[in-house]
């Protein structure tokens, strides 16, 4: 199975009609180059001429997306004399974005839009403590609003790095808008206590995040070789500052898509199940078909994901044992063996509940 990301703005005319309105009710950019933070593939910005964006965007479906649409694509913004910032899902990643982008040198203008269901209204009423915004426009559900940053400060809005501790593993440093990023994740913790204290001698973390599961693989007997594959740059380059063994190799990487020197003995991972607020369990599936693509052929994955996920079914047809290692009434930890080739291993695999 090839998971194909979505591009979640399918339907472009939020973001495209309200700068279309902004600009035909007299909204003039400063003249020179546009920084777009956080683009997601299959968005529209005209009326912006294509050949003034700078886009950020350091999620790698939507990176490559936007890439191959022939747009001007960097993981960080870089300085312009005017940034729209899409509202991501996380609000303190919002504030932090915008704060940034304020306070970059020869910024004049900054724009901020997003969804209802984004927080846009909550974000433009923290704004206005903070800046007179300049205008504003409601359309599609969302809202555009836009002001002259400088001699603002926004500091106290500024991207704030975290720390967060483990009992067994030590101390994870983190930052708003990635995963997990107040506390480590209880299903990623159920997996890191279940897995065997001997590992095999090549393993891969498939959507490492910034690395409390890959910290835990290496924490046991065995493991040679640990490749930490993530979309996400801002989590990859968290896991590089909290994963320092010299067997931890760096990718950035859709999971689902990776392609590595040669297969891994082990795979370990809690796959996503959302790019956006819908859920989307066949994201999971597709970590699924990943791990067994990569895997060899007598290759083992330990596996985390919310019990009530589809997953038990795709597992069976994809290795040749099944196993449930330990369940409560949120979480599943899987232990699947042997991947299928195609061709091969017709049927379901068996499928078992450890005793304990």
């Amino acid at each position: 199975m090839t998971y194909t990301p979505p591009v979640l703005a399918a339907d472009p005319a939020p973001r495209h009609a309200r700068l279309t309105l902004a600009m035909a009710e007299g909204l003039v950019l400063p003249d020179g180059p546009v920084a777009v933070l956080r683009p997601r593939a299959g968005e529209r910005f005209d009326p912006l001429e294509m050949s003034r964006l700078h886009m950020a965007q350091g999620f790698r479906p939507d990176h490559d997306a936007l890439v191959a649409a022939g747009y001007d694509v960097a993981i960080a913004a870089r300085p312009a004399p005017a940034a729209l910032v899409c509202l991501p899902r996380s609000k303190a990643e919002a504030f932090g974005l915008i704060a940034q982008v304020a306070a970059a040198p020869g910024t004049e203008l900054v724009l901020v839009d997003g969804q209802k269901t984004d927080g846009i209204d909550s974000v433009l009423k923290t704004l206005r403590g903070h800046v007179d915004v300049s205008g504003v426009v409601s359309k599609a559900h969302g809202k555009l609003f836009w002001f002259d940053p400088r001699g603002v400060d926004l500091s106290d809005l500024a991207f704030c790095p975290t720390t967060v501790s483990d009992p067994d593993l030590g101390q994870f440093h983190t930052v708003a808008g990635v995963f997990s990023a107040d506390g480590v994740d209880p299903a990623s913790q159920m997996l890191a206590h279940a897995l065997p204290e001997e590992l095999p001698a090549t393993l891969a973390d498939l959507g490492a995040g910034w690395g409390y599961l890959s910290a835990a693989a290496l924490s046991r007997s065995g493991v040679q070789t640990l490749h930490l594959i993530e979309a996400d740059a801002a989590a990859l380059d968290l896991a590089r500052r909290n994963i320092t063994d010299v067997r931890a190799q760096f990718h950035w990487a859709d999971a689902t898509q990776v392609a590595l020197p040669g297969r891994v003995d082990g795979v370990v991972m809690n796959p996503p199940f959302h790019t956006g607020r819908k859920a989307q369990p066949e994201l999971g599936l597709a970590f699924i078909a990943a791990a067994a693509r990569i895997l060899a052929p007598r290759g083992r994955l330990w596996m985390v994901a919310n019990r009530h996920l589809p997953y038990e079914g795709v597992l069976a047809a994809a290795f040749m044992q099944v196993e449930i290692v330990v369940e409560n009434g949120a979480f599943r930890v899987w232990q699947a063996t042997a991947p299928k080739r195609t061709g091969a291993g017709k049927g379901a695999g068996t499928v078992t509940r450890r005793r304990r």
